[in-house]
């Protein structure tokens, strides 16, 4: 269970910060305190949050496919 959040958590911050590296660079504070104003692609300040999902997704999937493969080998 530990793995699985640190793998999320890491996603999650490389997606953050390599999304928004100038902000996060520039005005950290500023840029996350206007998250609730946030209007991503209709999605709002959960933006974040459904992006990293996805992506952990298809990180676990693909983690999943190569062990897989790899049993068969």
């Amino acid at each position: 269970m530990i793995k699985q959040l640190l793998h999320f958590f890491g996603i999650f911050l490389f997606l953050a910060i390599g999304m928004h590296f100038k902000e996060w660079t520039s005005h950290p504070i500023k840029h996350l305190m206007a998250l609730p104003d946030a209007e991503a692609y209709g999605l709002g300040m959960a933006h974040p949050l459904i992006f990293t999902v996805i992506a952990y997704l298809v990180v676990m999937l693909l983690i999943f496919l190569v062990k897989k493969i790899k049993k068969l080998f």
